[in-house]
């Protein structure tokens, strides 16, 4: 849908299914990117999921592996196949997908909060090596935004809380995220790197 979406407005864009906790997967979407495009300017490790609220003793152990897999992993994966890719270009901009729970610990979320903290770990890390490269790399730490990873939420009594749970008093829009997300990709955002920018309407603030 996407796709269509980008070539109706006389954009080039291309599909290619992948698993981002499968190694030769994404090995094979890096590789496909430069081979139809010339070069790999940016990377946006946006691939994540939750789990079902749990307090630590309560998670399975499959469950815990799966969540981190998909969302620490992954962005790994991501970094570890386009960052040679990028050497190659002269350098390019990162960005890493993490969350406000891994800014500061949400209850009952153990895994997905300390995915996203890692996710945060190793945006600075590789910032810091391979800044000199031209290479930035930055993470968005969104709250919940209304897409379909929040409709267990929106499907709940939680929902009016959560809407007005920051300082904006509403819920965040997926435009909103991907504005930020541009702009990290573009050159305006040239001196930013190990940066973590909240798009989360205020809530780590509280009300």
């Amino acid at each position: 849908e996407t796709v269509e979406m980008i070539r109706e407005k006389g954009g080039k864009a291309e599909f290619f299914r992948t698993d981002v906790t499968v190694p030769e997967d994404v090995e094979q979407l890096i590789q496909h990117t430069v081979s139809s495009f010339g070069k790999l300017d940016i990377l946006l490790n946006n691939a994540g999921i939750a789990h079902e609220e749990s307090k630590i003793p309560n998670i399975e152990v499959d469950t815990w592996n799966k969540v981190i897999d998909v969302c620490l992993n992954g962005v790994y994966l991501g970094m570890k196949y386009a960052i040679p890719a990028m050497l190659e270009n002269g350098g390019g901009s990162i960005i890493n997908t993490a969350s406000v729970a891994g800014v500061k610990g949400q209850k009952l979320l153990s895994a997905y909060s300390a995915a996203k903290s890692g996710v945060i770990s190793i945006t600075q890390t590789t910032a810091l090596e391979y800044g000199k490269y031209g290479i930035r790399v930055n993470a968005i730490a969104p709250s919940i935004i209304d897409t379909s990873m929040a409709l267990g939420w929106k499907n709940s009594h939680k929902w009016p809380i959560l809407s007005t749970h920051n300082a904006l008093r509403r819920i965040g829009q997926p435009e909103e995220v991907a504005n930020v997300q541009l702009f990290l990709a573009s050159d305006e955002s040239s001196f930013i790197t190990g940066a973590t920018i909240l798009v989360d309407g205020g809530t780590t603030l509280g009300k």
